[in-house]
């Protein structure tokens, strides 16, 4: 059975995003997307029970038992992991995260400068999307660290759990992580226009409650960043309408029209170092884009986007051709991520 010491520190010298924890199988560390097993021996259930709860509090495992799955974070030595912890065939498994110490900043990792633009703005909603793993919090982390550092504002994070710790720069943070400052996001958002926040950040957006929440924090004049688990942006203003029975609809229609500011819906690509580098569609909610969301016409966004370059918009095609022109990745590499809904020439 391999020891916390040595798999946590091995993830961390190899440069591992995740570490995978399952019976049936060795311990095994993602690097660079792909999967890599660090020792032959195979975990049994037992083994892996004992591991995951070895890190775990008493009401974490408690509360475990109960639910059959956790999310939490741990600190462990100098490094921070966010783990999830579930069932699979009647044994445990768990998922852990790195989280690096440093937040990385926006030049660092390649998030296209009309970002900077969109979180100077006082009031209204951006959106990052993009599929587990691609990124999201860390760049959620970047945005609310370049405020810090840069303005004077309150800053509320809603996270669970809590990844990347913020210090108070210029701004105050205030961090909540739900389960322990509060009990769901939806509560918090319902209580966070009293606590005279000027920033808002949203770890997701997971249900009606708080989407509604999340629109009306945008909408009364606070800035409001979060997440979802969506591929583009057309996907992303689709669940947020869907949500809403149909009689809600026309309204969420209007009130997502006015209150948006953006999305940037990203990939991880290897760039031709063999690292991971973003890539990323960008929407800016400009007159056009804001008359489509609001007649619902959002099958027309793609090549909204498309056309609108100098508004910031950018697909992902024209992202990704930026980045071969740039010798940032290979041709091959971009034909991996290349989205069909755009037109090809945008792309080689």
């Amino acid at each position: 059975m391999i020891e916390l010491d040595t798999l946590f520190s091995k993830a961390f010298d190899l440069g591992a995003s995740d570490i995978l924890i399952s019976s049936g199988s060795p311990p095994t560390l993602r690097i660079n997307s792909e999967l890599q097993r660090i020792k032959d021996d195979v975990l049994t259930p037992e083994d892996t029970k004992k591991f995951i709860y070895s890190i775990l509090m008493d009401e974490q495992i408690k509360k475990f038992e109960g639910d059959k799955e956790l999310d939490f974070s741990i600190r462990y030595k100098e490094h921070r992991f966010r783990g999830n912890a579930y069932m699979h065939s009647g044994s445990i498994a768990a998922a852990f995260r790195l989280i690096p110490n440093n937040i990385p900043s926006i030049e660092e990792l390649n998030i296209p400068p009309i970002m900077i633009d969109l979180i100077e703005k006082p009031h209204g909603l951006i959106l990052i999307s993009g599929a587990t793993g691609q990124g999201k919090s860390t760049s959620q982390a970047s945005l609310i660290n370049y405020i810090n550092t840069h303005y004077r504002r309150h800053i509320i994070t809603i996270e669970d759990p809590i990844e990347f710790v913020h210090h108070n720069e210029k701004s105050i943070v205030d961090q909540r992580e739900v389960g322990f400052d509060t009990h769901r996001f939806s509560s918090a958002l319902r209580h966070v226009l009293r606590q005279d926040p000027d920033v808002i950040l949203v770890g997701e957006m997971r249900d009606l409650e708080t989407i509604r929440s999340a629109l009306t924090a945008a909408e009364t004049g606070h800035l409001v960043i979060s997440t979802l688990h969506t591929n583009d942006a057309c996907q992303s203003i689709d669940r947020i309408i869907d949500v809403f029975p149909e009689e809600h609809k026309h309204q969420i229609r209007s009130q997502l029209s006015m209150t948006l500011l953006g999305i940037m819906s990203q990939r991880l690509v290897k760039n031709v170092e063999g690292d991971l580098t973003l890539a990323s569609e960008i929407l800016i909610n400009n007159a056009a884009i804001s008359n489509l969301i609001r007649e619902g016409k959002t099958q027309m966004i793609n090549s909204a986007i498309e056309i609108n370059r100098k508004d910031g918009c950018m697909t992902l095609n024209q992202c990704l051709q930026s980045m071969i022109e740039n010798v940032k990745i290979t041709e091959e590499e971009a034909l991996r991520y290349f989205s069909p809904k755009a037109s090809r020439n945008s792309l080689i």
